[in-house]
């Protein structure tokens, strides 16, 4: 009993500690972030080592291994810096004040209990890392450099017809100017600050329609309702209210029945709105606050006047139930064609995912411009993103036929990218990824095994749901030639 005490006296934040899973499979590393006593009994909330943080939970003393507890570590003391003058003297020059530049657009979210943007760590490498880190000058430097350096991935090619006996092959032709690009991981998905307050999940359970929810982040709701047991919000406008009666008074008399905006879309069962951030502020605010709870990589901002939200909808007699939706950006310099999605936890699994990045390419078609998300991308949404791409370029690889002599077709990476629209980049990483580059005789080919056509034909047999091009009604604007948004 008097172990026990010790180390009940010595579990504090900070300390690291074997728990066991909610599952029950095994021990892993935890770090306590916090601690409350309820009915006398305390509770920690911990965060697993290399999990995400949605499967942050509270947990009881019966399941830590208090014999195996780590003491925080002390901080390390920072070196002192170089004065400037000693740097001087050593022939370096002083650090400029502008190495960390942030961007400041991104997912947008309600003034009252927001928090501010914090500047983005340096991109660790590809594949979904975090954005920003370098000013603009820099960042044209470095992109010039790594066009030069990435030169010789795709050389012209020679003119070898030797087929090295694939399954199916494509000659992949060569553009001057694509020169072996990699995806850029900046973008205005900034991160915010890891305190405490952000770190911990602060709302237990939405409601919202017929759903009950238990969200996986924090998000800045009023202080006022984050102590009650259950959020309710109304699955038309999104209020957020305190209790059921409360929701049931609201439902009486909103006026509502689906998204605001303009119905863009519909097939069967499946609606799109478009929803103006500048003229349905309160609803896209309140859109911002309901994403975060399910979106970790995403800083909340106050404006929401730059972007549009596209919902998706399913309809039945009651009305139109949202389902996910995506933002973006009505003038991105960057050409990004996504600055948000999210696909609520009830409907994943189902394909929605892959219908909302492949809405987000229709549009994208209608512009006749190229895209790609922002970047960092969750771990589930570059999941849904690289199932996509690869879906996507597979099935127009797969459609090619010989030409009249019966050679094997050929196919330009500007091509692909036109067809599709999907971003070079976006092109040349996916097919990367997918093992597809072969350099054979002089030449680049794509090659296909029985395998990857086999699971292919799988996964497209899966998709039940896709989107009709002749039933998107919307044309695009030229939000550059309007004085106010």
């Amino acid at each position: 009993m008097t172990i026990m005490a010790e180390a009940q006296i010595e579990l504090t934040e900070g300390c690291r500690i074997p728990v066991l899973l909610s599952n029950g499979d095994g021990w892993h590393m935890a770090e306590v972030l916090s601690k409350k006593e309820i009915n006398g009994k305390p509770l920690y909330y911990i965060h697993f080592d290399d999990y995400n943080k949605r499967l942050d939970e509270w947990v009881p003393e019966e399941r830590m291994d208090l014999t195996r507890m780590e003491q925080p570590k002390k901080d390390v003391k920072t070196p002192k810096k170089e004065s400037f003058t000693s740097k001087l003297a050593n022939g370096s020059r002083p650090a400029s004040p502008v190495e960390n530049g942030s961007s400041t657009s991104g997912m947008l979210g309600l003034g009252g209990g927001g928090f501010s943007p914090a500047p983005s760590p340096l991109p660790p490498g590809a594949g979904g890392g975090m954005g920003g880190g370098m000013n603009k000058k820099n960042s044209l430097n470095n992109r010039k450099r790594k066009l030069e350096d990435d030169s010789h991935r795709f050389p012209p090619p020679c003119k070898a017809s030797v087929e090295p006996n694939p399954s199916f092959s494509i000659e992949l032709k060569t553009d001057s100017q694509d020169g072996g690009l990699m995806p850029r991981q900046t973008g205005s998905m900034v991160a915010h600050h890891d305190d405490v307050v952000t770190r911990m999940k602060n709302i237990e359970l939405i409601e919202i329609g017929k759903w009950r929810i238990r969200p996986w982040y924090f998000s800045p709701y009023p202080q006022v309702l984050t102590s009650n047991a259950i959020l309710y919000l109304c699955e038309y406008c999104l209020k957020y209210v305190k209790s059921s009666k409360c929701l049931e008074r609201h439902l009486a008399k909103c006026l509502h029945r689906h998204p605001p905006g303009n119905e863009i879309y519909r097939k069967t069962n499946i609606s799109f709105f478009e929803i103006d951030g500048r003229k349905n502020k309160v609803y896209a605010q309140n859109l911002c606050l309901l994403a975060k709870l399910f979106l970790d990589h995403k800083t909340l901002y106050y404006d929401t006047d730059p972007f549009l939200f596209y919902v998706m909808c399913e309809q039945d007699v009651r009305g139109y139930h949202m389902v996910g939706f995506f933002s973006k950006e009505k003038e991105s310099t960057e050409d990004y064609n996504v600055a948000c999605i999210l696909t609520l936890p009830p409907y994943q699994r189902k394909g929605y995912g892959k219908l909302l990045i492949e809405f987000s390419y229709e549009l994208s078609k209608v512009e006749c411009k190229t895209g790609s998300p922002e970047k960092p991308l969750s771990d589930l949404g570059l999941l849904s993103y690289r199932s996509y791409w690869s879906q996507t370029i597979l099935e127009i690889l797969l459609n090619m036929k010989p030409n009249e002599q019966g050679e094997r077709p050929a196919i330009t990476i500007n091509e692909l990218s036109e067809r599709t629209s999907i971003k070079k980049e976006d092109v040349v990483s996916t097919l990367q990824h997918l093992n597809l580059i072969n350099y054979y005789k002089g030449q680049y080919i794509i090659t296909l095994s029985a395998e990857q056509i086999e699971a292919h034909n799988r996964a497209m047999s899966k998709r039940g749901v896709r989107i009709d091009p002749k039933c998107l009604h919307w044309q695009s604007k030229d939000w550059s030639r309007r004085g106010k948004w």
